[in-house]
Formats: C-alpha cells, structure tokens, sequence
C-alpha cells in the first residue's frame, strides 16, 4: 500500500516513517512537508520515503501526490498556541483549509485519512480526566483551528463516506522533537536548557498538569490506524493517561541527568490550559494491545538521543 504522509519531516511524521517502513503492508511512502518547521535532514536514511516539499493548502500537488495512495496520515499543521495568537489567520489557513484540502485529496483517491487533532480543544477544563463527549472550549486560534479539523474529518465520514479517524494528540515529546525556537514544546524546551546550563524557564506557578505521551506510543496507534483502516464517528484521545505537573516533570529530567536543575519562574502565558489529561477509554477500546511508554522511560530515550545527536562532545562526556 502507498501511505502519504503531511507533515512528515516533523518530529512525529518522520517517526511514523520509520515505523511504517518497517511494516511488510507498506510498499511506499510518500512526505508532503513545505519544511516551515520539519527538516528533510529528519528523513535521511529512509531510502523508502518520497520528500514532497509544498503546502498542503495546494490541492493540485495534492491530487498528484494522492494518485494511487490508500492511506493518508494528516500530520501537517501551523502548530504552537502562542504561534496562533500571534498570527491567526495564517494559523487558520494552514490548518484548516488546509485539512479540507488533504480531505478532499483522500476522497478522490479513496484514501483513508488519520487526521491529527489536539488537546487544545478542551480549553482549560479541569477536575476530572477529560473525555471526548466534553463541550469544546478552545482558548487560543490554535485550539479553534483543531476544533475545525476534527470537525471536517468527521463530515467527511458522514457526508462523504471518507473512512476517517481524528486523534485528539496530547503532549507529544521525543526524539527529533526541535527546541531552538521561541514556541517550542516545554519538553524540548527544559532538555535544552539543561544539556546547555541555562535555567528552565516556567511560564506560570508549575502546577500546570500535562498528560505526555512519547512519540512511539502515537507512532503506533497511527500505525495500527492506517493498517486497520480504524475509524470513529467522533474524535479519541491519544495521551499516556499519566498526569505530571510541571514540577514533577523536572525532577523527573533530574532524576534522568542525575544532577539538580535551576529553575526560573516567569508570567503565565496567554492561551495556556492549567491542567490537561486524557480519559483514554475510547482509545483502549479501539487500540487495547497499544500499551503507552511511561514518561519515565520515555525521558531515558529522548536524553540519550539528545545526547548523541544535539549536544556538543564535551557536554556529552559531563553527562556520562
């Protein structure tokens, strides 16, 4: 089978490529990336993956990328809260006309699509786990752009017979997860600071719970998606269903380096959720044999691969 791929040369899109790869289902796969914020380099070695450059809101590229495709995985996105507060309507044209753009790609191949969305469309609903039959609350343009792709994937099943599935995706972290930007991912943001001895800055108090999710976990529930053509007539949520405030996930990345962090504590930012966790009820029933990496591990093997791929030598034999 031939699998596309949006966003594919980003940290999450070029480790499904591995995986796929290794699947005797998949004969080829094909990256569309317009490399705003993936990198080709994140794809070297993959002597099995195709690099489209070019924008999903493209639809004759689209077309031509899609002949003969029997999956699509719709990873592509302007992501970032801050990001979308800053400039909204690029936000919503990449995201959402966008995501209609690959829909309607996948209709006329008779794809099946996997469409990305996010925890953002909870908004800042605390107290219990949420779970997908909450009202959707978005703070931010970002929040409202997944709320729309999600949306659209789910009349493309309805009105259109499209087999589609919306993942709404938590905090993702992992290898090839980039940091070197004002909108990073804290994860990247705090492994960073670390490995290079600056302090972890903190946008608010640190009792901001987040549910991480490692990227092998999503790598395989999409995997599983696109071979099992697993679809839902409403959205699921992918996360670890392991809570961690900020404060505990530093002394997690403390107890990974072996060494205490400096912390600095600066002003909450616009947009940001207090607390996000996932009821995966939905998800289990779907994918029960998937069994999500502990934060723990999965911090092991994002500083290893930061060790070797990010960090200086020098700061590499410091760190053991």
């Amino acid at each position: 089978m031939k699998v596309v791929v949006t966003g594919g040369a980003g940290f999450i899109g070029a480790n499904l490529c591995r995986v796929l790869l290794g699947r005797p289902e998949v004969a080829e796969i094909v990256v569309v990336d317009d490399l705003s914020t993936g990198a080709a380099e994140n794809l070297d070695g993959l002597a099995g993956v195709t690099l489209v450059v070019g924008s999903i809101t493209d639809p004759v590229m689209l077309r031509k990328v899609f002949e003969g495709c029997s999956a699509v995985a719709h990873l592509a996105a302007r992501p970032s809260v801050p990001l979308s507060i800053a400039d909204p309507v690029a936000s919503h044209h990449v995201n959402v006309t966008g995501t209609v753009q690959v829909l309607e790609a996948a209709r006329a191949a008779g794809a099946y699509a996997v469409v990305a969305s996010s925890s953002a469309v909870y908004g800042d609903q605390s107290g219990a786990p949420q779970h997908e039959g909450l009202p959707q609350l978005p703070l931010s343009p970002y929040g409202v752009t997944k709320v729309a792709t999600e949306g659209y994937a789910m009349a493309y099943l309805r009105c259109f017979g499209v087999p589609t599935l919306a993942l709404r995706f938590f905090n993702v972290f992992g290898p090839l997860q980039p940091a070197g930007h004002a909108y990073a991912a804290v994860i990247p943001a705090f492994l960073a600071a670390a490995l290079e001895g600056r302090p972890l800055q903190v946008f608010g108090d640190g009792r901001q719970v987040r549910d991480f999710v490692y990227v092998d976990t999503v790598t395989e529930v999409l995997t599983q998606a696109i071979l099992g053509r697993v679809t839902s007539p409403t959205p699921v949520n992918l996360a670890s269903g392991s809570p961690t405030d900020l404060r505990e996930l530093i002394a997690q990345i403390e107890r990974v380096l072996d060494r205490h962090l400096e912390v600095e504590y600066l002003d909450a930012r616009t947009g940001d959720a207090r607390e996000s966790q996932a009821d995966q009820t939905r998800l289990r029933s779907l994918f029960p044999g998937v069994v999500p990496v502990d934060l723990h591990t999965g911090l092991r093997r994002t500083v290893r691969w930061w060790q070797r791929e990010q960090t200086p030598a020098a700061a590499v034999t410091a760190l053991g």
